[in-house]
């Protein structure tokens, strides 16, 4: 079972070329109007907080705060792609990054091979999602809301509902601590596996295939695509960047806390969604989701410099994925009717 459809709407070449300038703005309009927003709201919040926004100390703290997010954002569009939702990327954080600092303070691993661990972890984590969904048939909004949980739980479990904290390598801190050109590094990992994906999603076979499977599986069974395969190594993809943000969550709070992580879930889901409103309409893709978790970044460090309260994230982000899944459905109601 599908919980979600991808099929993209953004015109092509040959349909532009039969337009007038303004038919071909007004096509062009809902495909990068995400983008347009973004750029309006960098510009806006610039002319109003010329001291505090247009900064880079504004911006070194957008990308230290906001590129944890982007990564589970990007992990969670790899099933999305595949037409299915993964939401363990906001509890599996929880307890990949106290993982990563427990493993070195109560057994003593080096940093590196705790990394490895909490990795493969992840995706195992990801690879039993994918047995749930594919082989146990169990939609995947249940699947992995049931995983999560329990990950959720072995997390209380592991603390007993304390901190994990100890002394820990610098290495292990400059994972997140390094600046690189005045910039933190996390905005360069984001960067590089950013990249990465786009040329796996839109140049390679596999992502194809994932966009075929979302579009219509039984399609793509019939075209000889091994949907099973792809659909599960799709879930261990996205448990392999999860615990690869949960690594850089720990690195950069240096403690351990259950109570931490949750919170990433929805800003996580948001920018997947809003993803798939822009530059591809219709489907989810590597630079929408980008520019969804942008638009976020801005939105919440204008407001919260203008001074708002400590509840205007989660309502900007709630009111937000409201939005993008409204505008993601009028996009696919429009898609099918311009099928028939």
């Amino acid at each position: 079972m599908q919980s979600l459809e991808s099929s993209a709407l953004e015109p092509t070449r040959a349909e532009l070329k039969t337009l007038s300038r303004t038919k071909r703005l007004a096509r062009l309009l809902p495909v990068y109007g995400l983008v347009i927003l973004t750029v309006f709201l960098i510009l806006l919040f610039s002319i109003l907080l010329p001291n505090t926004f247009p900064t880079l100390l504004n911006l070194r703290a957008i990308i230290s705060d906001k590129a944890i997010i982007a990564l589970l954002s990007l992990g969670a569009m790899i099933p999305m792609a595949a037409g299915r939702i993964d939401l363990t990327v906001g509890y599996g954080i929880v307890l990949w990054h106290i993982l990563a600092i427990s493993l070195q303070t109560m057994l003593g691993l080096p940093w590196p091979l705790a990394v490895v661990v909490v990795l493969l972890l992840g995706a195992f984590a990801g690879f039993l999602n994918g047995l749930l969904v594919e082989v146990a048939k169990i939609d995947s909004f249940i699947a992995t809301l049931g995983t999560g949980t329990v990950l959720y739980a072995l997390a209380l479990w592991h603390t007993g509902g304390r901190q994990m904290v100890g002394v820990l390598p610098d290495g292990f801190y400059a994972l997140n601590t390094t600046f690189v050109f005045g910039l933190p590094i996390t905005g360069y990992y984001l960067v590089a596996i950013t990249f990465l994906m786009w040329i796996v999603l839109e140049y390679t076979p596999v992502g194809r295939y994932l966009y075929a499977i979302g579009a219509n599986q039984r399609a793509a069974q019939l075209n000889g695509i091994p949907t099973r395969k792809y659909v599960i190594g799709a879930f261990v993809a996205s448990g392999a960047m999860t615990a690869l943000a949960g690594v850089l969550l720990a690195a950069k709070l240096r403690i351990g806390q259950a109570s931490v992580g949750l919170e990433f879930l929805l800003p996580a889901l948001v920018g997947a969604f809003l993803g798939s409103t822009t530059i591809k309409p219709g489907r989810v893709n590597v630079w929408g989701t980008i520019v969804g978790v942008a638009i976020l970044a801005v939105g919440i460090s204008g407001i919260q410099q203008f001074g708002g309260s400590f509840w205007v994230e989660p309502l900007f982000n709630g009111v937000t994925l409201l939005i993008a899944i409204g505008i993601a459905g009028y996009a696919q109601r429009r898609k099918g009717a311009s099928k028939r």
